[in-house]
């Protein structure tokens, strides 16, 4: 299983509200600050503040930016995310705890956010 953001980086996450089905995540964090890699089952993101990142898993790196009051899929994913911008970064995570209908093939997916 995916190392849990709460754990790997508990000043950044903090849990909001758990169930058997969802758990919810809040995401704060400052221009330079960095996360430990850490796993993600299927989430839906929800961007409270605009923010610029950078993702990064193994040898693949992907810079994201995204206004404030965007809504997006994440697939199951592993990544260490690194705050280039010049704001803030604050975003609720809606994990998912039930496993997907058909598995997603991981090693080629998207990583970070997609609108779909």
């Amino acid at each position: 299983m995916h190392q849990d953001p709460a754990t790997t980086d508990p000043e950044l996450y903090r849990v909001v509200f758990e169930n058997d089905r969802v758990r919810v995540l809040e995401y704060r964090d400052k221009p330079g600050d960095r996360t430990m890699p850490h796993g993600h089952p299927d989430t839906v993101m929800y961007t409270l503040s605009s923010f610029r990142r950078r993702l990064s898993s193994g040898d693949r790196q992907a810079d994201v930016e995204l206004a404030a009051g965007q809504v997006r899929w994440l697939d199951a994913q592993e990544h260490a995310g690194e705050n280039i911008g010049d704001s803030e970064t604050h975003a609720l995570f809606i994990e998912l705890k039930e496993p997907a209908a058909a598995p997603r093939p991981a090693a080629g997916g998207a990583l970070g956010p997609s609108a779909t």
